[in-house]
């Protein structure tokens, strides 16, 4: 009868999906939910959780280190999304090319950062863009008679060290997405378009272009919630989570802050519930206007 049961056609589908299904609720729906309920609640280790409404979210929308926050934590995510699709994109489209020699060679060494420790790159990157005379930003610069700069206590020069970073990590992982969605597309599109005389221009806007739309639409959303999700790069790259004047503080740092380094889990909780309505919010806008959610027709 059990054998009977767990081999029916009806039956197998839902066996099968169900490990996800357990690993979902466990780790993923009862922490967002329990989550929810903490940010309405003042609660600490060690100490009975106290109801108090919605008095978390009504101080942080007049907390400014919390809107500091996020307005590097979205300006972090915008640079990415300015540098990391591209470039990435235009590399593959090289890398794809007929004419490109090497290109093994090319796709493990764009891919290779990728490999290192987030706590290992973001310490070389501390030493790379240090303050002192011989840090190797500033010996490059001193070349040119520019410099020297303190890049980790200056806004701006702080958030282009942090691009640097994720660029110089990521771009070979995006490149890889798009190199895949080029394998899918039919090369009769571009020997079509060569016989009507197409420039290479013309058949990367016309051709390459719409049909890796698919994969720009993956590599934004994963882009986006890894923008505003960064953490750990900032961590390392100001050797702790309390950087000047909070230059470098993200969301996920405020959380940590607030949850882990004052012990306030409550607060922490609230911060981290608006950091999923943000991301939520600027995926779906993003998936609705590329067209994602349209219903092909028929």
């Amino acid at each position: 009868m059990i054998k009977k049961f767990v081999y029916s056609q009806k039956v197998a589908p839902y066996i099968f999906v169900l490990p996800f299904v357990i690993i979902f609720l466990i780790f993923w729906l009862f922490p967002l939910a329990n989550s929810f309920v903490m940010s309405f609640q003042e609660r600490m280790l060690g100490q009975d959780p106290k109801w108090i409404g919605t008095a978390n979210y009504t101080k942080l929308l007049t907390d400014k280190v919390f809107l500091k926050s996020i307005t590097n934590s979205v300006v972090y995510m915008v640079g990415t999304l300015i540098l990391l699709i591209p470039f990435p994109m235009l590399f593959a489209c090289l890398i794809n090319s007929k004419l490109m020699w090497g290109r093994e060679f090319f796709k493990s060494s764009f891919f290779l950062p990728a490999l290192t420790s987030v706590a290992v790159a973001g310490t070389i990157f501390r030493l790379i863009f240090g303050e002192m005379e011989s840090s190797l930003m500033n010996s490059i610069l001193s070349l040119f008679g520019i410099g020297p700069f303190k890049y980790l206590k200056d806004q701006n020069l702080s958030m282009a060290a942090l691009l640097t970073l994720a660029c110089w990590r990521w771009t070979g992982v995006n490149m890889l997405y798009y190199l895949s969605g080029l394998k899918s597309i039919d090369s009769e599109y571009y020997e079509a378009a060569s016989i009507d005389g197409a420039s290479a221009w013309q058949k990367f806007r016309a051709i390459t272009m719409p049909l890796l739309k698919p994969t720009t639409i993956y590599v934004l959303t994963i882009s986006i919630y890894a923008g505003l999700a960064m953490f750990t790069e900032s961590l390392m790259m100001f050797n702790g989570n309390n950087s000047p004047k909070n230059i470098g503080l993200t969301i996920v740092g405020y959380l940590y802050r607030q949850g882990i380094e004052k012990n306030k889990l409550g607060y922490a909780a609230t911060v981290g519930i608006v950091l999923l309505v943000v991301a939520m919010t600027i995926n779906l806008t993003q998936l609705k206007l590329s067209g994602t959610f349209k219903k092909e027709e028929d």
